[in-house]
């Protein structure tokens, strides 16, 4: 179980947001392209240790990711593209935020055990090969089982509520680093948390395909 399960009802919430770029005229795929452009811009702030404003951004990012998917249905403009457009602009806002904590040298375990000597980006890398691999468990088995039944615009998955640290996860633990000043905790838990996650999503595939 994880805290995917409160899609629906966050998006919900943000329904009036949704309102507001439709009157206004914008397109799905460019709400993705601006969470994007604040992805890239968390990274970098993340990388010059500006963590709150990084924060700040990240969750504006995670807020339109959210809102680009009610947008395209309430204006009729679904499509395959739009769908997989939204995959790529959330691992890379994923996957640039953790390599910014990276280069700015806050993902080390030497702030808390002085003699061991691991490379910041070390961490990092834990951290963004498990957030990648969390998720792209996911389109291999929409390839080679077949599931494509959507719900709400998503393919509806038994993985959807499998592995107890996804992307909602990590955004919230990150958010929530950066408003605190302790970055270097959250970077550890993610790197810990995504691959013990994927682990997990690994231990049940085996046990429903074998």
């Amino acid at each position: 179980m994880n805290i995917t399960a409160l899609r629906p009802y966050v998006i919900e919430r943000l329904e009036p947001l949704a309102g507001v770029f439709i009157r206004i005229g914008m397109t799905p795929n460019q709400i993705s392209l601006i969470s994007l452009l604040f992805g890239i811009t968390c990274a970098y702030l993340f990388s010059i240790q500006a963590f709150l404003a990084g924060s700040i951004l990240l969750f504006l990012s995670g807020v339109l990711d959210l809102i680009d998917g009610t947008v395209a249905r309430k204006m009729d403009r679904e499509s395959q593209f739009g769908a997989v457009f939204d995959w790529i602009v959330d691992k890379y806002v994923d996957g640039l935020a953790l390599l910014g904590i990276g280069i700015s040298g806050m993902a080390s375990i030497s702030l808390i055990l002085p003699v061991a000597e691991i490379a910041d980006a070390g961490v990092a890398a834990l951290a963004i090969i498990g957030s990648m691999m969390n998720t792209f468990i996911k389109p291999v088995v929409y390839a080679e089982v077949g599931y494509s039944e959507r719900v709400q615009g998503k393919i509806n998955d038994p993985l959807e509520g499998v592995g107890f640290f996804g992307r909602p996860e990590t955004l919230l633990v990150l958010i929530v680093g950066g408003v605190t000043g302790l970055m270097w905790v959250s970077i550890l838990i993610i790197a810990l948390c995504t691959n013990l996650s994927a682990i997990q999503r690994i231990i049940y595939l085996y046990r429903q395909l074998s």
